[in-house]
């Protein structure tokens, strides 16, 4: 019997970043089941719009293995008549458009309307988010437009699953959840010896903070919790890793005026595949003290090497932690909150093992059923 074909339009490598590393997973994990092929950008941001260095993974390993076509630009409109003519030939039994920003709104408009006679009730849209996270009025609107031509949703977390119930309407919304990203193999990194190179002593409360640096991920407020960390232990240390996205001096400044420059190490760089896996080992604790989030890859990271996480109250993060065995979740925008948090970790790592609850939670079913929802989809489709 033949597989089932899905051909899914999204950012995979060369781009980098966690909607391509989250297409790249998807990309993996169907294709055991299904004949999956990747429609990917060959323009996904023009470079202007883009505030960090590059949009391409330069890292010199590549840790999931894709194939697929450089096939669409994001804001050429003949691009997209060919496009959706070259996605109609597929004759696939589903399309899959991964919407994480409403920039590309009419580019996804004007493909899926293009193929909605050839593909009926067979159109997709995984919901990375609903809305960016500078949201406004006009992202609203151009929201709509964008997710106008779905046939059904697939949603990572529960916010994004209940932002969908006015938009989706009388269209189905199918449930899984972002999945562990256990791509980096922690067998390849030696912890004691990593720290060392980071000039961190086997004592020292290493808490990192990882990803691209935003206003709405909230480091400024970490940032004010480590005077009075630092006061009741000297050995809690902050390792700051990732490439600024705002003005990094304010950052600098902010910690100069704070005091705690010996305690707070800052890699300001995009950190390559083959690196990644150094810093989550130096680490005791993930923090990630969002103002506000849908889902987060830096904790399905963070799950994937057996680390414990702090996370803020906020979108779907709290519900991807097992409070107390996988990490804490404390309320945001509280300096106070993330030091009692904090404390608490390394009071419970002394009675509890985090890193045994860790392996057993990502083992649920949840994280790895993708192959039986879009069974399901594909299923749903066809009726």
């Amino acid at each position: 019997m033949a597989k089932k074909k899905i051909v899914i339009l999204g950012p995979a490598p060369p781009y980098r970043g966690g909607n391509s590393l989250f297409v790249s997973h998807l990309f993996k994990v169907l294709s055991t089941k299904f004949e999956v092929k990747i429609y990917n950008y060959k323009l996904l941001y023009p470079s202007f719009l883009f505030p960090g260095t590059t949009q391409f993974d330069e890292s010199k390993k590549t840790i999931i293995e894709v194939t697929g076509e450089r096939v669409v630009n994001s804001v050429n409109p003949f691009n997209w008549i060919s496009t959706a003519f070259k996605i109609k030939n597929e004759k696939a039994d589903l399309v899959v458009f991964d919407w994480w920003h409403p920039f590309f709104s009419f580019c996804h408009y004007a493909i899926s309307l293009l193929i909605t006679k050839y593909y009926r009730n067979k159109i997709l849209f995984i919901t990375e988010n609903i809305r960016s996270h500078e949201d406004n009025f006009v992202e609203g609107i151009l929201t709509k437009i964008g997710l106008k031509n779905a046939n059904s949703f697939l949603a990572l977390s529960s916010v994004v699953e209940n932002g969908l119930t006015k938009i989706a309407k009388d269209r189905k919304v199918y449930r899984s959840e972002l999945p562990i990203y256990d791509c980096y193999k922690m067998d390849d990194y030696q912890r004691q010896q990593i720290r060392e190179e980071l000039g961190y002593s086997p004592d020292d409360r290493v808490l990192l903070f990882f990803g691209y640096i935003r206003h709405y991920k909230g480091l400024d407020i970490l940032l004010n919790a480590m005077p009075d960390l630092v006061k009741t232990n000297q050995n809690y240390k902050l390792l700051v890793v990732g490439e600024f996205y705002q003005d990094e001096n304010k950052y600098s400044e902010l910690i100069k005026s704070l005091n705690v420059g010996s305690s707070v190490k800052v890699v300001s760089k995009y950190v390559p595949n083959e690196a990644v896996g150094n810093y989550y080992s130096a680490a005791d604790l993930v923090v990630l003290p969002y103002r506000s989030a849908t889902q987060s890859g830096i904790l399905n990271i963070a799950y994937g090497f057996s680390k414990p996480v702090l996370v803020t109250r906020v979108g779907g993060l709290g519900e991807f932690v097992d409070h107390g065995k996988t990490g804490l979740v404390i309320e945001p925008d509280s300096p106070a909150e993330i030091i009692s948090g904090v404390k608490k970790f390394f009071e419970l790592r002394e009675k509890l093992n985090f890193e045994s609850s860790i392996r057993d939670f990502v083992a649920s079913p949840k994280f790895n059923n993708l192959p039986e929802v879009f069974s399901q989809i594909i299923d749903d489709s066809s009726k």
